[in-house]
This record gives structure tokens, C-alpha cells and sequence, in this order.
């Protein structure tokens, strides 16, 4: 460290300059000489920069990784799955890998993982994948955290993926990250974008950061392989394409890897009339203006009524009115309806973060100066336990129920 930053005595005037602009309070002057504190300096050059007379020299050494970035191939895709089940997200990453896969010249590969799966690889074929490993044993029928990361850090320690993709689901976020330390990656979560350099052909992630006020775009240049998961319903789907036809490859792993401490004893499903959320094409949505938990049935009715599904703001998930898997925004559910109707939402940039795809937005409000309406494609401001009813029941008329 203090051969990396350092104050020259024989430059420096003791302005002061580099004292106003450390943010780490690292910078002291000493008998009209900067001082640097290197328990405290972060090597952010913010001093560098604000020296006028080039009296401080910063050097980053550059890491030695000692990777051979040739030996990395193919873009993966974790192909998450429920019962057999391949979940569309997949097909989301599908959709975006074939791209980024194209543009690298290299194969695009899905992963599999379950229990009498073997099936789905046709549907994973047909949706882009070059290539489909398939681990299909009886230990990995549901989802554990233990012997699924195990597995795919065997699997990316063999096969030395370029990149790997991961759906930003409950499981994905879940699973990633333990791989994503096991082999020494860096790890961008919750992307709403992905492209390649075309100079470096790194990956490059962008995700939006400061509650979506800002959007960062990531590189992980000095190691391999480059991982990042994707936010569910930001990128479009693959096409199926049938006929189409590739390579499946039946990976053997040791049992070992498969032992777990935790198992799965029972799965109890959440009981709901309506559609799932991250799904549907309609959702309404309550937030703190709902009052109390026993409203959001009058929700419940509209989506009924309009094959939707029901959605919360956090402010109504923390209240314990609705429970937390119909919570949207950026601790929640990112979706992409094709309506989204807002009942009672202010909306605060961290809703507005999971919803603000949606082809049209309908607020409910009587804030008129409340921040939905300025992301509203129609804005209603009024008593929302009077305009929802009247819509439910216009909309009965018209759909004839």
C-alpha cells in the first residue's frame, strides 16, 4: 500500500487541495505537507486528481490472475426448473444468450438440473441452446442450496464457461452467488442489460443502482468465468423453433457432491384464486393506501374479473397485509405486464423500479401530486374503494360475468 499511493515533499505546497477533496478524511497536512493516512486511503484518486501541482503519485498495480482467458468457452445459461418444469425465465436468458453467444463466436449452452428431466432438453434445443449438460439424479428433484451449487462449481471448474447466466429468481439469487465465490468470479445481480465489448469482448452488465436513479454498467475483466443474473421479465423470450436440433451431453457426478444437510420435508403452496404475478399480463396493485389487509380482496375481485393477478408495494408486504411473493419493485418482483393498475401507490422509485415496463400504467390516487401519476399512461385522482368497484363491475358487464 505505500509503495501504491504516495506525497512527493519536493512538489508539494501545502494548498490543502487534496485535504478537501479525500471523502475518507485520509489526508492531513503536517507542517504545510500532505500527510496520507494509508489505513484509511482507499487509492480512490480523488486526491490525485484535485493536486494542481502533480504532487501525488498513484500507482494500481495491475492483478496477476494467472488465467488463461483462452481456455474459457461458451456462454451458459442456467436453465432453472420447478417439478420438471423449465420456468421462462430460461427462456428469457435463452433469448439474450444467443446473442451475446453469436457475437463471441462461441456455442450457447443450457444447464439442467433435476430428476427425470431428461425431457426438457428438447424444449431448451428448440429455444436456442447448442448444447444442453443434463444432470439428472434423484438427489436433485427439488431445489437445495448445498448439492445444486455444488454441482455447477464442478461443473464450471470442467467445463470453464465464458460466461453464466442465472435467472434473478428466489433460486437463482440463491444459487449464483455461492458459485460465484467458490470459483473466484465476480457476480453482477439483478441486470437489465447485457452486451459485449466489442474491443475486449468482455461482458458488459448494466443494472440499474441508487433506486434505478442511475444505471452502472459492470465488466469483470480479470477473471473468469463472468456471471451475472437477470431480472425476470426485462428481456424477451426466445422463439421456439421446432425441429430444431443440437447436442445433449448426461453429466456424471460424484454422490458425494450431493449430500446435503438440509432437506426438503413438505412444500405448502400459497393458495391464491388469481394469477402469479411475475406471469401475468394484467396485475392490480395496492399499496399503503389500502388501509388494512381486508381490502385487498376488493383487488382480488378486479383481477378475477380480468384474468389478472394482485400486486403490493412494499409498504403493504412490511404491514403483513398481503404476503411477500406479490410484492413488486426492487425488493420484490420485477414484472412486464401489459397493464398495470396502481391503487393507492404513491410510487416511490423503489415500486416504480419493478414495474415501470408495463405497456400501460393505471393510477389510482387521490394524491394528484402523488409521483405514480408522472409515470401513469392514465391518472385517476379519487376515492379508490369507490373507482374500484365501479370498474369491477363495468368490467363484469362487458366480459359478461
Amino acid at each position: 500500500m505505500a509503495d501504491a499511493i504516495k506525497v512527493l515533499e519536493e512538489t508539494c505546497v501545502g494548498c490543502g487541495l487534496c485535504v478537501k477533496a479525500c471523502p475518507f478524511g485520509a489526508i492531513e497536512m503536517d507542517n504545510r505537507l500532505a500527510r496520507i493516512d494509508l489505513a484509511k486511503c482507499t487509492l480512490c484518486g480523488a486526491c490525485v486528481d484535485a493536486c494542481k501541482f502533480d504532487a501525488i503519485e498513484m500507482r494500481k498495480a495491475q492483478p496477476e490472475t494467472g488465467i488463461d482467458f483462452a481456455a474459457y468457452k461458451d456462454v451458459w445459461v442456467f436453465a432453472e426448473q420447478v417439478d420438471g418444469q423449465v420456468q421462462s425465465i430460461a427462456f428469457e436468458l435463452l433469448g439474450e444468450g444467443r446473442k451475446l453467444a453469436d457475437d463471441l463466436g462461441m456455442r450457447l449452452c443450457a444447464v439442467l438440473l433435476g430428476s427425470n428431466i431428461e425431457t426438457a432438453t428438447n424444449e431448451l434445443i428448440e429455444r436456442g441452446a447448442d448444447l444442453v449438460y443434463v444432470v439428472d439424479r434423484p438427489e436433485l428433484e427439488h431445489f437445495v442450496d448445498e448439492p445444486y451449487a455444488a454441482v455447477l462449481i464442478e461443473m464450471v471448474q470442467r467445463h470453464k464457461p465464458n460466461i453464466f447466466l442465472c435467472g434473478a429468481s428466489t433460486i437463482g439469487r440463491s444459487l449464483v452467488s455461492r458459485v460465484a465465490v467458490s470459483v473466484n468470479a465476480g457476480l453482477t445481480a439483478d441486470c437489465t442489460g447485457l452486451t459485449i465489448d466489442p474491443e475486449t469482448k468482455n461482458l458488459l452488465q448494466t443494472r440499474p443502482a441508487f433506486g434505478g436513479n442511475i444505471m452502472a454498467t459492470i465488466v469483470s475483466p480479470n477473471h473468469r468465468p463472468q456471471m451475472a443474473t437477470v431480472r425476470h421479465k426485462v428481456m424477451k423470450e426466445a422463439d421456439p423453433q421446432p425441429g430444431r436440433t443440437g447436442e445433449k451431453l448426461i453429466e456424471e457426478v460424484a454422490a458425494e457432491i450431493l449430500k446435503s444437510r438440509t432437506k426438503r420435508l413438505s412444500f405448502v403452496p400459497e393458495e391464491e384464486s388469481t394469477v402469479n404475478i411475475a406471469e401475468a399480463n394484467i396485475i392490480v396493485s395496492g399499496g399503503r393506501g389500502m388501509q388494512k389487509p381486508e381490502n385487498f380482496e376488493m383487488l382480488r375481485e378486479l383481477a378475477e374479473v380480468i384474468g389478472g393477478g394482485v400486486g403490493a408495494s412494499r409498504a403493504a408486504v412490511d404491514a403483513d397485509w398481503i404476503p411477500y411473493s406479490h410484492q413488486v419493485g426492487q425488493t420484490g418482483k420485477t414484472v412486464c405486464p401489459k397493464i398495470y393498475i396502481a391503487c393507492g401507490i404513491s410510487g416511490q422509485i423503489q415500486h416504480l423500479a419493478g414495474m415501470s415496463s408495463a405497456d400501460i400504467i393505471v393510477a389510482i390516487n387521490r394524491d394528484p401530486d402523488a409521483p405514480i401519476f408522472k409515470m401513469a399512461t392514465y391518472g385517476i385522482v379519487g376515492d379508490l374503494f369507490k373507482i374500484v368497484p365501479m370498474l369491477t363491475q363495468h368490467f363484469k358487464k362487458m366480459l359478461g360475468k
